[in-house]
């Protein structure tokens, strides 16, 4: 039996800023800490009293700064992971939303799509993106431990889940599962069929009392 819970980080300075995101290090708003002490709650609420967590996040310090919330209730360290960042924008990391925008070449509906790099110089394809967080995913739930954290970003989200019900990275060009910033996702396997199921995505109804919805 495994419980994996995937967060993905509050309110962070370039949602408010309309900056490109990406590797760009931004940190979380005081409304994001404020949501990030929520999810925090959530998740001990969730995890019986005396049960063993493991806690893995992205290196950046937006999701950091989250997982420290987290670590501080369920008194665990957390375990960097730069696979778990979101999708590198290159050149367009901190720049405005719009200079992305005027450049911005959206991937075919049909033919190719792992290996566009959306025109921007330095950008990540999504085909070496998806790779590093199923690696990172695979990693993970090789480990023994019956509940597990991730905190990552609104994007890489979508290929933890599809890591997790195990779609071939070959047909998750058209992949997309959307998560609100600071909600709380929830997977589950098994211990008889070993079946793995999403229970719940993007969850937020703990972010109500937060201010950062």
């Amino acid at each position: 039996m495994r419980t994996l819970y995937v967060v993905t980080h509050p309110e962070a300075t370039h949602h408010v800023e309309g900056v490109v995101g990406g590797w760009h290090d931004s940190h979380l708003t005081p409304a994001g800490l404020r949501a990030a002490a929520s999810i925090a709650r959530a998740l001990r609420a969730r995890v019986p009293d005396g049960a063993e967590a493991e806690l893995f996040s992205s290196d950046l310090r937006r999701t950091r700064q989250t997982a420290r919330a987290i670590a501080e209730l369920f008194g665990v360290e957390p375990i960097l992971d730069r696979r778990l960042r979101e999708k590198s924008y290159g050149a367009a990391e901190g720049r405005p939303q719009e200079w992305l925008d005027r450049r911005f070449v959206p991937p075919p509906a049909v033919g190719e799509r792992l290996e566009h790099d959306e025109g921007v110089e330095g950008a990540e394809t999504k085909a070496a993106w998806v790779r590093r967080v199923y690696a990172a995913t695979d990693e993970i739930l090789r480990r023994p431990c019956a509940r597990q954290i991730i905190v990552t970003h609104g994007g890489s989200l979508t290929f933890v889940v599809a890591s997790w019900i195990r779609v071939p990275v070959e047909s998750v060009g058209h992949a997309s599962f959307r998560a609100p910033a600071g909600s709380i996702t929830t997977l589950y396997e098994d211990d008889f069929f070993h079946n793995r199921q999403v229970v719940s995505l993007g969850d937020t109804r703990h972010l109500d009392s937060a201010g950062a919805g």
